[in-house]
């Protein structure tokens, strides 16, 4: 995420964590996501107004399950304990699956990436890759005519090419990347053994290195590689094992895509679940390691939506009655469809409310099981979440999956499905530069850039950018919706977060990643606005609600699939 040789610029995007002690974060931008515009100058969702203006005096009716689908959540951290949701038909460590839903001691959710041995996916390739070797032998160097093609062969056929083209042009980026880099990353173990030893000090960060003294031309090498690295990547609070291990996973990243080409993906997730992956039916797989490794991305999240409110220590949630459900399916790469499709159910069974997902991918070959679990889902009401991704793209007319569209019509959309933009602190920046968008495909935007929430620690935070972070700010609003009125129906909720939304009209906004092109903020999403939780009670307040009476979603033996 640096500019390391006036090339690595890409990096900024990669390593985008900044972490902070609570003493030194700047006041005035700490949780500017729950701010007012009017009277913080920033395009914040006027959260705390809502509380304190329109919900002093009242008290929520229902506490509501949020189910967070990705990598992992730090279940020992002081803001996230009290708020995660626990299964108490589940008696824990007793290796029983007490309630009978299949699942043996979910105690906080479910591992759709773990072993019954207790190993768990980490890594994983992408689905283009994927999908490439699959094909390859089927379709590769042949002349095949698209019109004599049918059914899951033109499915296939059409998947095949978009995959070759996809990984030809990422080795080609690639290639590039790994020569910067090679260099860069054989060096830093030495320098850092040497500024370890004359620092006296395992971990240290940019800040410490930039006033220590070295005192052997060793040291004074090695810091200057390092002071560099920091000041280029603007990391400077971050600590020197945290710097290396995103950077040599960069590398490692861009080494992957280059030998793709050459040989096809590791088998990461069947080498280690070992579920039956071509039977839909077949989902109770994985284990109860909800936390496992590489958890930065979800503890974030999860901060976002429903960090504890009242313990005065840490950050704020948008939400103050919710219970966090943990799903882990979301490896360091490309997810696998029957993982989100079983997370979804697991979720709705086992009642949640709403679902957020900050993940997206290029390919979804299995999308007829993600489908089949979005209309369950919409047939118990429950509404899902989902980041509009990071490619400054226009879904509208470039894929990315999962969508709110069954089976690619875009006709048929589903009523319990929101897409989520992000946007940034000012009118200058206000669609994030990174942020995908769509006039039809992106519902609405929320604040996404320098977001504040808790990491892996313990007692940690810092702030992330993404669609990831402005998904949750959405998924939280509509659990906080759903708490005080929890008669509306997930449909209604969709509708009152888009029609509340803070329309931007007088001023045009500059389209993500391009130098000069000003659009209306209209054509970058179908609400044209960003979602501003003051008119949203509001608006909820003079609905009536049409959640109809339905069967507890709570876990049983009829849930399970034979």
């Amino acid at each position: 995420m640096n500019k390391i040789s006036s090339t690595l610029f890409f990096l900024l995007t990669i390593i985008s964590i900044e972490t902070y002690s609570q003493a030194s974060l700047p006041i005035d931008d700490k949780g500017w996501h729950l701010m007012d515009k009017n009277e913080s100058g920033f395009y914040g969702i006027s959260l705390e107004k809502a509380y304190s203006e329109l919900l002093k005096n009242t008290t929520p009716k229902k506490k509501v399950i949020v189910a967070i689908i990705d990598s992992g959540i730090d279940t020992l951290h002081e803001d996230l304990q009290s708020v995660l949701w626990k299964n108490k038909k589940e008696i824990p460590g007793n290796k029983i699956d007490d309630d009978k839903n299949g699942y043996t001691d979910d105690i906080y959710g479910w591992n759709f990436l773990g072993g019954k041995d207790g190993r768990n996916v980490t890594k994983d390739s992408y689905e283009g890759a994927r999908i490439y070797y699959k094909f390859k032998s089927k379709f590769d160097e042949k002349t095949i005519n698209e019109t004599n093609l049918s059914g899951d062969d033109l499915i296939d056929f059409r998947n095949y090419t978009k995959s070759k083209v996809q990984i030809e042009t990422q080795a080609k980026e690639a290639s590039m990347y790994v020569m910067i880099l090679k260099d860069i990353v054989a060096k830093l173990p030495y320098s850092d053994s040497i500024l370890q030893k004359e620092m006296n000090k395992a971990e240290y960060t940019g800040d410490e290195l930039e006033i220590f003294k070295p005192q052997s031309l060793e040291a004074i090498k090695a810091k200057s590689v390092f002071l560099g690295l920091y000041q280029q990547t603007r990391q400077m609070e971050m600590s020197n094992v945290r710097l290396i291990n995103e950077l040599v996973g960069f590398y490692d990243g861009q080494k992957s895509k280059l030998e793709i080409l050459e040989k096809g993906p590791e088998e990461y997730r069947q080498n280690i679940v070992k579920d039956n992956y071509n039977d839909a039916t077949d989902r109770y797989y994985g284990n109860n390691d909800v936390m496992a490794t590489g958890a930065d991305h979800g503890t974030h999240v999860a901060g976002i939506i429903g960090a504890d409110r009242k313990n005065s220590i840490g950050m704020s949630g948008v939400a103050n009655n919710v219970e966090l459900m943990i799903l882990r399916a979301v490896p360091d790469g490309d997810e696998h469809d029957k993982d989100i499709a079983n997370a979804i159910r697991y979720a709705v069974d086992n009642g949640a409310w709403v679902i957020n997902m900050s993940f997206g991918k290029s390919f979804s070959p299995e999308k007829k099981w993600v489908d089949d679990a979005v209309k369950y889902a919409e047939s118990k009401n429950v509404l899902l979440v989902h980041a509009a991704g990071n490619d400054s793209k226009n879904i509208d007319i470039e894929d990315n999956f999962p969508s709110g569209n069954f089976n690619d019509d875009t006709l048929r959309s589903f009523s319990n499905w929101i897409t989520v933009g992000a946007s940034g602190l000012k009118i200058d920046g206000l669609a994030a530069e990174f942020s995908n968008y769509g006039k039809r495909e992106v519902d609405v935007f929320a604040p996404g850039v320098d977001i504040y929430s808790s990491l892996p620690g313990g007692n940690k935070y810092g702030k992330q950018d993404g669609t990831s972070m402005a998904s949750p700010v959405v998924a939280g609003l509509a659990a906080l919706l759903l708490s005080y009125f929890p008669e509306l129906s997930a449909k209604q909720v969709k509708e009152i977060i888009e029609v509340s939304s803070q329309k931007i009209i007088d001023e045009k906004i500059l389209k993500p990643r391009t130098e000069n092109e000003m659009v209306n903020f209209n054509e970058l999403s179908k609400s044209g606005g960003i979602i501003n939780a003051f008119n949203a009670i509001k608006i909820a307040q003079s609905y009536k609600g049409d959640r109809k009476l339905q069967v507890s979603n709570s876990p049983s033996t009829k849930n399970k699939i034979k």
